[in-house]
C-alpha cells in the first residue's frame, strides 16, 4: 500500500498516535517498502509535527484520529513531499483528497505485484538506514537518530538474550504496549524484540498513564514490564494511600512484611542466597496479594529506564519483594546499553553492558567518574543530514558520547551520577549534580511533587519545589487541587488546605514548616557547605509535559524551567548579601 501511494525510497512514513497494531503495521511496511519508519510524540504541537515530516521528507503521515488529522491538515501546504495522510483509530469525518481510512489503505496494496516489494526489500543492506527516532534535545531542534536494520536486529537479539527472554517455542512472554512508540525504549520493547522472540504483546488503553494501566496489567498479567520512573512512582503513591485506609493490624503486618522484604532482598543482592522462614511467611501474607492487586503476580522481568529513578522508590518496591530493575541507553544506542538482571543487581546501578557492547569511562576523575562513553553493533549511524552534531556525539575513536558522568564499581556495576550539562557549577567552583539532592528533598517532604535546584554561577543553591496536584484528565495540565496523599499529609501536619493556592497564597505556617524542616534535614546529609540548599520558593503550578517543564518520558527540561521562572530564581539573588 506505502508503494501505491508513491512511497520513494529513504522517504519518510510519519506515524502519530498511540499504541495499536497499526501502529506496528505502518512501522514495518514503511522499512519493507525501502521508506523510514518515524514516530511522532502525539504531544507535539502542529509545528513540532511540520517539523520532524519535513526534515525526514515524509511521503505518508498515518495519524490515530480526528484531533491528530487537524494538527497535520494545518501545516498539510508546508509539506511539499507529502502524498498521502492515513487515519486508523477512528471513522473519518471527512472526505478530502488523498485522505484514506484503514481499510481503503490496506486495499490499496492489492494491485502491486509481490515481485517489486520482493525486489526492493533484496536491495535493501544492513548497514542502510531504517528507522529516525526524534530525540528532544532539552535544547534545539530535535535531531532525526538513524538507526540501521543491523542497529534494530542485533540490539533486539542481544539484549533480549541478555535480558533471558524466553523463545516462544519454549515458554510464551507477554508484554504490555503503553509507553510512546515514538521512544526508542518502546520500540525495541514492544516491536523489535518481540518480535525477535515471539512476545505476545497486548495494547493499553490510551489513558494508561492517567490511571487504566494497573486495570490492563491485571487483565494481561504480564511475564515482563518496563516502567519510566514516572509510572513506578504512581504506583506507589497509589499503594501507599490504599495501605493508609486499611486497618491498623494490615498496617502492622504489612510494615513486619515490608521490613523482612527489604532485608532479604538486599542479603541476596549482596548474595546471601538462604531465605528465610519469616519471609516465606511474609511472601503468602502479603507480597503475592499485592503483585496480584497490581497484575505483576507473573512478573518475572520489571524494569525501569528512560529517567533517573530515586532510591526511595526501589527500596518501596523491593520492601515488597517487587525488584525493580534499572537499565540504561539511548536513542543513540539503539536502546539498552547496560541491564541489571534479577541474579545480579546493585540498588542505583545501571547493570552491566549487554554482551558486545563496551563501555569507556572518559577522563575520570580521582573517584574514578568520567564521561560514559559507548561502542558496540548497537551504535546509531549519526544524525539525518546534521554531520557536525554528529561529530559532536561519535569521536575519531568511534566512541559514542552519552553526556552523562558515571563510574564503574569493583565487580563491574555502571552508576551514573549526573549529567555533564546539568552540573551546577557555583561561583566557589564547586561542581554540585542536582539530582541526588532533589531526590533527598522529595524523600523528606513527600508533599512535594518536583523539585529543581539552581545556583549555577551563583553564591549559593536555591530551590524551585511543586506541589502533589491533580492534573486535568483530557490535557495532563496540572490542577489547583492537591491529591489525596497530599491532603491527608497536610491534615498530619495540622493544616487545612486542599488546594495549592491556599498553602502558596497564605504562606501556610504548617506545611511551609514542613518544608523547611526536610530541607534542613538534607542540608544535614551534605557533602559539603557548597551543596546546602539557602533558599527555596513554592510555584503555584506543578510540572508537566502541558506546560513543557517535562519532555515526553517526564525528564525535567531545566533550560525551559530556569527561562519561565527567571524572576524567581534572580529574586533568591537579588537580597543575596543580607542573610537569611
Amino acid at each position: 500500500s506505502c508503494l501505491q501511494l508513491g512511497l520513494e525510497r529513504f522517504h519518510g512514513v510519519c506515524i502519530l498516535g498511540f499504541n495499536s497494531a497499526e501502529w506496528f503495521i505502518a512501522d514495518i511496511g514503511a522499512i519493507l517498502a525501502g521508506g523510514f519508519a518515524v514516530g511522532i510524540y502525539t504531544t507535539n504541537s502542529p509545528e513540532a509535527c511540520r517539523y520532524v515530516a519535513e526534515n525526514c521528507s515524509a511521503n505518508v503521515l498515518v495519524v490515530e484520529n480526528h484531533k491528530h488529522l487537524q494538527k497535520i491538515l494545518e501545516i498539510q501546504h508546508k509539506l511539499p513531499h507529502l502524498k498521502a495522510i492515513i487515519q486508523y483509530g477512528e471513522e473519518l469525518k471527512e472526505k478530502r483528497p488523498n485522505l484514506y481510512s484503514w481499510s481503503e489503505f490496506m486495499d490499496l496494496g492489492k494491485d502491486v505485484p509481490d515481485t517489486q516489494l520482493r525486489e526492493i526489500i533484496e536491495s535493501q543492506k544492513p548497514n542502510q538506514c531504517c528507522t529516525l527516532i526524534y530525540t528532544s534535545g532539552t535544547t534545539g531542534q530535535p535531531k532525526g537518530v538513524m538507526l540501521s536494520h543491523d542497529n534494530l536486529t542485533w540490539t533486539a537479539w542481544a539484549a533480549g538474550r541478555f535480558l533471558m527472554l524466553t523463545d516462544a517455542k519454549e515458554k510464551q512472554e507477554l508484554v504490555v504496549s503503553y509507553l510512546p512508540l515514538s521512544h526508542i525504549a518502546a520500540q525495541m520493547s514492544d516491536i523489535w524484540s518481540a518480535m525477535t522472540f515471539g512476545v505476545q504483546v497486548f495494547f493499553a488503553q490510551p489513558d494508561a498513564l492517567k490511571g487504566t494501566l494497573v486495570d490492563t496489567l491485571r487483565e494481561v498479567r504480564p511475564t515482563a514490564f518496563l516502567g519510566v520512573p514516572r509510572v513506578w512512582e504512581k504506583m506507589e503513591e497509589k499503594m501507599k494511600s490504599i495501605g493508609a485506609k486499611s486497618s491498623a493490624l494490615r498496617r502492622k503486618v504489612a510494615s513486619w512484611a515490608k521490613g523482612v522484604g527489604l532485608q532479604t532482598n538486599l542479603k541476596r543482592m549482596n548474595g546471601y542466597s538462604e531465605v528465610p522462614v519469616n519471609f516465606r511467611l511474609a511472601k503468602c501474607l502479603v507480597y503475592k496479594k499485592v503483585r496480584k492487586a497490581i497484575g505483576l503476580d507473573r512478573c518475572t522481568k520489571c524494569y525501569t529506564g528512560a529517567a533517573p529513578i530515586t532510591r526511595e522508590t526501589l527500596e518501596f518496591f523491593l520492601s515488597l519483594n517487587i525488584p525493580v530493575l534499572e537499565l540504561y541507553g539511548m536513542s543513540e544506542s539503539s536502546g539498552p546499553h547496560t541491564i541489571s538482571l534479577p541474579h545480579a543487581f546493585k540498588l542505583t546501578s545501571c547493570g552491566k553492558e549487554v554482551s558486545g557492547c563496551r563501555t569507556l569511562i572518559h577522563k575520570p576523575d580521582a573517584d574514578g567518574v568520567g564521561e560514559i562513553c559507548f561502542s558496540g553493533r548497537h551504535i546509531f549511524m549519526g544524525y539525518l543530514n546534521m554531520e557536525e552534531k554528529t561529530k559532536e556525539a561519535i569521536d575519531e575513536d568511534g566512541w559514542l558520547h552519552s553526556g552523562d558522568l558515571g563510574k564503574h564499581d569493583k565487580d563491574g556495576f555502571l552508576f551514573i551520577t549526573g549529567r555533564i550539562k546539568e552540573l551546577i557549577i557555583t561561583a566557589g567552583g564547586e561542581n554540585v549534580p542536582p539530582v541526588p539532592i532533589e531526590d533527598a528533598v522529595k524523600g523528606a517532604v513527600p508533599i512535594i511533587s518536583n523539585a529543581m535546584l539552581v545556583g549555577d554561577k551563583a553564591k549559593f543553591l536555591a530551590m524551585l519545589l511543586t506541589l502533589k496536584c491533580k492534573a486535568d484528565t483530557e490535557t495532563g495540565e496540572p490542577g489547583d487541587d492537591l491529591t489525596p496523599e497530599a491532603i491527608e499529609y497536610c491534615q498530619k501536619l495540622g493544616s487545612k488546605a486542599t488546594k495549592v493556592s491556599e498553602i502558596v497564597g497564605s504562606k501556610d505556617k504548617a506545611v511551609y514548616a514542613a518544608i523547611q524542616k526536610g530541607i534542613l534535614a538534607v542540608n544535614e546529609g551534605a557533602v559539603s557547605n557548597a551543596q546546602k540548599v539557602q533558599k527555596w520558593v513554592l510555584l503555584e503550578k506543578d510540572f508537566s509535559v502541558f506546560g513543557g517543564e517535562l519532555g515526553p518520558t517526564m525528564k525535567l527540561k531545566r533550560p525551559v524551567v530556569a527561562q519561565k521562572y527567571k524572576d524567581r530564581i534572580a529574586q533568591f539573588y537579588a537580597d543575596a548579601d543580607k542573610p537569611t
